[in-house]
């Protein structure tokens, strides 16, 4: 069959954590002291690989084949997912996972997301709409519902009987979520009012086996203010949950499924709220009636968005992973021509050659790099939530803030691109078949670009709203912890070239900026912002990249070397070394080159009209 997870190790997740990290730190807060240590991240690693290997890997080829039914209004998903979707509810590797309440034996974030990203590798349609959905919910809910709503929902919630979703989406509000129609209105009891309007592309938007599904729904009261002001949210489950604890059909109605190109396993579905005038939600937040009409629904969902955004990273780098692992394998019993460098070897396996190894190191670097702005950015989360110094958290919050949209646009553009001109091509024909994984996976990943917000909407929110953040402080500090690195590190013997081109990329960023902000002062010329958003992003992804890289090569550097060539553990580090060269010289010099290209200001973007795409 087509899947194969591939892993082989989690060699480079054990040296985030227990090499790059101060894992230690997080571990030392008190809600995790008693519980965890640096010692058991071996055995995490290696028991869910193994779990990974023989519970989720079986369910996705059936899945993905299977797809998602709609039959007589109901949807039906692929048989292998609830079996596997409980067990890692029942097991803690999931919702319960954000459980707050005293005594809660829960993993840091930082722990629990190399963990999902072998699950996503394994079966890319499952956490997305399972998992992520199920976790971002029951976080919301355990956040800003009332006590009383907690303990209807909230307890199975965590353990998987009942799931979740959120919805925003609207057949005319699509990143315009300011446009939605779903109406909120009032009842008797003031914390509920009917919902009436309808939904589309809700991921795990209905099922056939959770007890109830939770659906956070944005939706706006008569009188609220226009676009995403005056937007409320709402908690508005599948079956209402009265006071003595019987339940009732609460008018939320499944309208159809989706027929697309990847995650045929995920449900992505159409949802009518209150066709019968009998759909009730509980208001989370502030009633904008009592606000001067506005209210602070986008500002509740996107604690939820966020987290979605973050584990693009994770699921993309799983899908990228295990597309070049699978690659990898490939070229090495694909014997095929002979080598350039040494033709009297005669017929050599592929990854011999030169340009198999190119892109095998290409994705590796990449893979590597996406690692480490993701699951430092898991670090920064769990900083924010439980350091006891103020300070500490905000630094924590507000790099994390920056990080989130370059890693979300970021992995998720250079995944798609990896896959499909690299991954797949180490195959040759046969990569275009469904016999080998790397179809799937390119399939699969493509929506990551798209949902949670896309790359244009990342791009925007980087330049638009991070660059200007407190008056620009927070990205300055950011662009200072990166500029502090390259000033203390850049003599550091054999990687002269390696901080050159990081050096160049930082002062070329500076100009960007600086030319960004020139163009947002002519209204001929203020267009350009757009124009060049996403590149920026890209950019902006390459410079943390190349910078984690090198912290971590530097580290892999002085091992290697204690260790010496005979140690079991000189390849990895000399591959750590190797990724990381290869990552400075040839991605992240991509920001310098697009310095220039800003210094161009083409207009011809602005100045064409419509009419000329017509031939």
């Amino acid at each position: 069959m087509a899947s194969n997870f591939a892993y082989k190790n989690t060699r480079d997740f054990k040296f985030i954590l227990k090499e790059w990290l101060p894992l230690e730190k997080v571990l030392a807060y008190p809600r995790y002291r008693d519980n965890y240590s640096v010692d058991d991240v071996d055995m995490l690693m290696d028991t869910v690989i193994k779990m990974t290997k023989d519970i989720i890997e079986p369910s996705c080829d059936s899945a993905d084949q299977f797809g998602v039914k709609f039959e007589n209004g109901q949807v039906l998903v692929a048989p292998s997912i609830p079996p596997v979707y409980k067990k890692l509810q029942s097991e803690g590797w999931c919702a319960s996972n954000v459980d707050k309440s005293e005594g809660a034996v829960v993993l840091p974030q930082v722990l629990m997301f190399p963990l999902w990203e072998m699950f996503s590798a394994a079966n890319p349609a499952l956490v997305p709409p399972f998992l992520c959905m199920a976790q971002g919910s029951s976080m919301l809910v355990q956040e800003f519902a009332p006590e009383d709503v907690k303990q209807k929902y909230l307890p199975k919630m965590w353990t998987g009987d009942y799931t979740g979703t959120m919805c925003l989406t609207e057949p005319q509000a699509g990143s315009d979520v300011g446009e939605l129609s779903t109406k909120a209105y009032p009842t008797d009891d003031v914390r509920v009012f009917k919902i009436k309007g309808q939904k589309i592309f809700i991921s795990n938007g209905d099922n056939d086996f959770a007890e109830n599904i939770v659906h956070l729904v944005l939706a706006r009261m008569e009188g609220a203010l226009p676009g995403t002001r005056g937007i409320s949210l709402f908690i508005v489950p599948k079956y209402w949950i009265n006071d003595d604890g019987s339940q009732e059909f609460n008018d939320v109605t499944p309208t159809g499924v989706e027929e697309k190109m990847g995650q045929h396993a995920n449900p992505t579905v159409a949802l009518s709220f209150g066709d019968n005038s009998n759909c009730r939600g509980y208001l989370l937040g502030i009633n904008p009636l009592q606000n001067e009409g506005k209210g602070d629904g986008m500002a509740l969902m996107f604690n939820m968005m966020n987290e979605e955004r973050l584990v693009i990273g994770c699921h993309s780098a799983g899908l990228i992973a295990n597309a070049f692992y699978n690659a990898k394998d490939y070229a090495r019993e694909r014997v095929q021509g002979i080598s350039f460098s040494n033709p009297k070897k005669g017929r050599v396996p592929i990854i011999e050659h030169e340009d198999i190894k190119r892109a095998l190191l290409r994705g590796k670097s990449i893979v590597e790099a996406i690692r480490a702005m993701t699951y430092k950015s898991y670090l920064d989360i769990d900083i924010n939530h439980w350091d006891p110094d103020p300070a500490e958290r905000k630094k924590a919050g507000d790099e994390l803030a920056v990080n989130i949209p370059i890693i979300k646009g970021y992995s998720s553009e250079i995944g798609w691109d990896l896959i499909g001109t690299e991954a797949l091509q180490i195959y040759g024909g046969y990569g275009y078949c469904s016999d080998y994984p790397a179809e799937q996976l390119a399939r699969d990943l493509k929506i990551n670009t798209l949902y949670e917000g896309t790359t244009f909407i990342q791009a925007m929110d980087l330049v638009g709203r991070k660059w200007p953040q407190e008056k620009g402080a927070v990205f300055a500090r950011w662009m200072q912890g990166i500029r502090d690195f390259w000033a203390s590190n850049q003599d550091y013997p054999g990687f002269k070239k390696e901080f050159e081109q990081l050096g160049k990329a930082i002062q070329a960023y500076v100009e960007i900026q600086e030319t960004m902000a020139g163009f947002a002062q002519d209204k001929d010329t203020m267009g350009l912002i757009p124009t060049f958003a996403k590149r920026i992003l890209m950019a902006s992804g390459e410079l943390i990249g190349g910078k984690m890289l090198l912290e971590q090569a530097l580290l892999a550097d002085k091992k290697a070397k204690e260790l010496g060539e005979d140690h079991y553990d000189y390849n990895f580090y000399l591959g750590k070394i190797m990724a990381t060269r290869y990552y400075l010289l040839n991605e992240v010099p991509h920001v310098a080159n697009l310095a220039e290209i800003i210094k161009l200001a083409d207009t011809s973007v602005l100045k064409i009209n419509d009419l000329c795409f017509d031939y």
